[in-house]
């Protein structure tokens, strides 16, 4: 982390620790979902530690590599993504981008289609706690562990 901006775990470990044990139960939606979205939010918000980070637990999880090679082209993917993955990353994608999309009602219809209404604000959570954890990450200049 030499060319960090600051150590943001050394100087708020509890935080941290919050953010990251929230992200870890809201993984109960589905573990290869949750790192799904994670990932692809975290390729918007060009979060270098965050893909760096989750990458090896979405192959964990059962991602495939191709899915991970194909993710930021995904809707140009085929039948590569499922009907829950594409309306997750739809969601993901527009509530990343909120200042901008509003969240508008056709996204979320798409989420509605296939998620229960519980899976839907366990989606949200995990899309609104990855966009924070790549705020603190990018803002503070977090690089991958080794780089």
């Amino acid at each position: 982390m030499s060319d960090a901006r600051l150590d943001y775990y050394a100087h708020n470990k509890d935080a941290i620790l919050h953010l990251a044990g929230t992200r870890r139960h809201l993984q109960q939606l589905t573990p290869a979902l949750s790192l799904l979205v994670e990932l692809r939010v975290s390729q918007i918000n060009g979060c270098a530690y965050c893909l760096s980070l989750h990458a090896p637990e979405a192959r964990h999880a059962g991602l495939s590599q191709r899915q991970l090679d194909c993710l930021a082209a995904w809707r140009e993917a085929g039948t590569l993504f499922d009907a829950r993955q594409r309306a997750a990353l739809t969601w993901a994608e527009s509530l990343t981008d909120i200042a901008t999309t509003h969240a508008p009602d056709t996204d979320f219809e798409a989420v509605k289609a296939v998620f229960t209404d519980a899976e839907i604000v366990d989606l949200t959570l995990c899309i609104a706690n990855i966009n924070a954890l790549n705020r603190v990450a990018v803002s503070l200049r977090r690089a991958p562990d080794g780089a």
